[in-house]
Order: C-alpha cells, then structure tokens, then sequence
C-alpha cells in the first residue's frame, strides 16, 4: 500500500457502524490507488459487506469518512446519486430486473442516471454485454439465463455505467459450483484491464492471483494486511493462519 493517500483513489477513514448493541465495524481505515484490486477476507458476520455497502451509502456509517478522488462520499451536501454511479455494485443475488431483457437491464442505468440517450446507450450496454462475453444473450430475460450468467449480466450492468471503482460483495457465493469459474474469468480479465476492484470473497485461489493487497478482518476491524504472497506464505497472526487453514479445508484450494 502506498503511504501517500493523498492521491488515493478511495480513502475510508475510521468507518464505524453498529446494529443494536453490535458494533459491526469498529474504525476500518485503508485507501485504494488507481488499478488496485484489494480482496477483502474473513469470517462471516465480521463486517465485511456492511463496509462495502458503507463505502457508497447504501448503509449509513455512525463514524467515519469515505473520498472517491477528492470527493468526499460521506460529506455534507454530498451528491451520493452522483457519487454513487462512479462506484459498480456487484451483489451477491444478481439484483437484475426479471421483467427487462439482458440488454435492458445493462442500458437502463446509463439512460436514467446519466440522461445518456437510448440509442448511445443500448452501444454502451452491447460492448458491456461483449466484456462479459454475453452478447449473444442481449435479447434474453434473466430466467432464461443461468446464475452465472446472471451475474456476469449483473457485471456488465456495472460496467457500463463507466465506473472509477468497482464493488463485488461475494459474487460468487449463490453460484453452482461449475459456474464460479465463469465470473471468476471476467475479474480476473477487469483486473488485468486496470479496473480497481474492491472484492469480498472466499475464493481464495482468486484472491491469490488477482489481489495486490488481501486484508483480513475480523471482528469489525483489519486484524491484517499484506499481498498475497506474504498472506498465505507467512501471515502476520495466528488468527489470520488458522482462518486460511480452515478455509483451504473447507474450500478444498490447494497451493
């Protein structure tokens, strides 16, 4: 991570956020330059979504400061619509309209967020179609397709809203087995592509090709982080150590 976040393309700065009595995220700060993909790992309920989610304003943080560039997300007067549409959101349900087709689904944001006209539209949602190597399934409705064509569907949409960052909140973790692979393949590309991506997963063998960075939380904080290479060959603490080991386990990755 570099030490200067002054030219940082996202900055979160003592996030915190609690639900009752439970405090969810207990001061998370880190930044993101210009084409990093940071993964984000961890045990379930330590707060890992509710950050992204926090991050653009779809839960209000209790504490703490968000920047996109030098915008600040959590500001007051901020245009959160506006700062929002520069952030892709990947969900872990798809969220796809089941009435629009592929196509529709992918052109009604730039259309109605951005006022961008329908024909420049549909060109804009037909090259993200084809990112996603889905544009033989334009005209398909999202029942007609399978999960993982659904999400990637949901990748495109994203995308074609031009975004400076991307989110991915575990999108792969309603999929079959034998579709993973295909989602998987299509970050892997944006990676490479210079897209900077934020993603929560539990696909280790991803994180380890993919992440400049892994962070593990837990508890609401970043107990840790480190590349990949220095995550899974000599973490930091032990608790870091034995949730990899579990994970390997349970997710059979092998080294």
């Amino acid at each position: 991570m570099h030490s200067d976040t002054a030219g940082a393309l996202l900055r979160v700065e003592d996030m915190h956020k609690r639900y009752g009595r439970e405090e969810v995220l207990r001061g998370v700060s880190f930044s993101m330059e210009r084409a990093d993909t940071k993964v984000i790992i961890g045990p379930s309920g330590t707060g890992k979504s509710t950050l992204l989610r926090c991050i653009n304003r779809l839960t209000e943080p209790d504490q703490g400061r968000v920047w996109l560039e030098d915008q600040e997300i959590t500001g007051r007067g901020a245009q959160v619509n506006k700062l929002r549409s520069q952030m892709g959101f990947v969900f872990q349900d798809f969220n796809l309209f089941t009435h629009l087709s592929a196509l529709e689904n992918v052109r009604i944001g730039p259309q109605r967020v951005k006022g961008t006209s329908r024909r420049d539209a549909t060109k804009l949602a037909q090259e993200a179609l084809a990112t996603v190597g889905l544009q033989d399934k334009a005209q398909s409705y999202p029942a007609q397709l399978s999960g993982g064509q659904q999400q990637r569907v949901a990748i495109a949409r994203a995308l074609a809203m031009s975004p400076k960052l991307m989110l991915f909140d575990e999108p792969t973790s309603a999929l079959d087995p034998e579709l993973i692979g295909e989602v998987l393949e299509v970050m892997v590309r944006l990676a490479k592509e210079g897209m900077t991506m934020l993603v929560v997963s539990h696909e280790m063998g991803f994180a380890r090709t993919v992440a400049d960075e892994i962070i593990f939380m837990e508890g609401g904080t970043i107990l840790e982080q480190s590349p990949p290479e220095t995550m899974f060959g000599s973490p930091e603490h032990k608790r870091t150590a034995e949730f990899l080991r579990k994970i390997s386990d349970l997710y059979g990755e092998s080294d």
